[in-house]
């Protein structure tokens, strides 16, 4: 066991902050080298742009592995196992491997794969830790028993009432080591305190609940848990979903009830009017989340937009470099079903 690499799995739904978490990180690093292998649900790969983008020593192009089919579950064979054997035959073999769920992924397949001879030989998964939007869970968004949200449901008959967004968050929680309620400033502390209690009555005995902002959770706490998590799985087995004995093409994933699309649009001249265009798109079409990269007229840095619920954040993350196209990407994530023609539309009308 001393010999194999330690991988910690992040998971988390849409938005929850898994990737600001995973930079926080990669910036207390203290030396040890860390590999990334991030897994996206969409088109555009913007998880693993920002961190390409961070400027962190720590963050090396060559230690940085992109899986961009929405599923790391479905295609072990094909696409993870080979990842993670390039990561382990690097010259600068890493100290720890960090790997990113898609958000609408669910983490009890994956671990179940780092059985295969392959990889069960080097390599280890130190523990799962699952990221907790906290002002979102709170609100009910994904949270089931939550009063709020079924009203909602029950008074509104172009609603889902037996939405996946609920199983996907329970299953991420039945597996976890360590739960993360992330933007615990944006909760408040009273708001917190309720929420990290009554996950802790969800979870399993002995997995902590602990709050943070802006995903700034000290690395001792999140890395070196020593957990084997491959060697026992009977005890996070998923609450609503069945796989089959090789997780293969047959297992039911559930991942059909979900989609994406990507949209390209022209420079901002104002970015806050389209700031407020993609809060009103997202709320009125049943969006669950939109992130992407925008440029802006007569700004040189290229403009992150990461949206979840009602918060649309942006920031400047670095230089457009020589010959880079300018202009305006954005993946839009949600159940399936989105009207994308009148999704685009109102986009593209907050462009103008």
């Amino acid at each position: 066991m001393g010999t194999k690499t330690p991988a910690t799995v992040i998971t988390g739904f849409l938005g929850a902050g898994k990737t600001t978490m995973i930079r926080h990180i990669l910036e207390n690093a203290e030396g040890r080298r860390i590999a990334l292998l991030i897994n996206e649900f969409g088109e555009l790969g913007v998880d693993g742009e920002i961190l390409r983008g961070c400027g962190i020593e720590a963050c090396g192009e060559d230690g940085i592995v992109e899986l961009s089919n929405g599923c790391i579950c479905c295609t072990v064979a094909e696409e993870f196992a080979p990842a993670i054997r390039s990561m382990l035959e690097l010259d600068d073999k890493p100290d720890h491997i960090l790997i990113e769920t898609s958000g609408l992924a669910i983490p009890q397949p994956l671990i179940r794969a780092f059985n295969w001879p392959e990889i069960g030989s080097r390599i280890t998964v130190d523990g799962v830790v699952a990221v907790i939007d906290g002002p979102a869970a709170a609100s009910g968004q994904f949270a089931e028993d939550l009063e709020a949200v079924q009203r909602q449901r029950r008074e509104d008959e172009n609603l889902d009432h037996h939405s996946p967004l609920e199983e996907l968050f329970e299953d991420q929680l039945a597996c976890a080591d360590l739960v993360v309620v992330n933007k615990s400033d944006v909760l408040g502390p009273e708001e917190t305190s309720r929420l990290r209690s009554k996950l802790e009555s969800e979870v399993r005995t002995g997995v902590k609940v602990v709050s943070a902002s802006h995903g700034k959770v000290d690395r001792r706490a999140l890395l070196g848990l020593g957990m084997a998590v491959e060697s026992g799985m009977s005890e996070r087995s998923e609450i609503h979903h069945v796989h089959g004995d090789d997780d293969g093409e047959d297992a039911d994933h559930g991942h059909d009830e979900f989609e994406s699309f990507a949209i390209d649009l022209p420079e901002l001249a104002d970015p806050q009017r389209f700031a407020d265009g993609v809060r009103r798109a997202m709320s009125r079409h049943g969006v669950l989340r939109a992130k992407g990269f925008a440029a802006v007229s007569g700004k040189p840095m290229r403009l992150v937009i990461q949206a979840v619920g009602p918060r649309v954040e942006t920031y400047f993350d670095r230089r457009f470099g020589e010959g880079e196209a300018r202009g305006t990407r954005l993946v839009v994530i949600g159940e399936t079903g989105l009207d994308q023609a009148a999704i685009g539309a109102a986009l593209r009308d907050a462009v103008n």
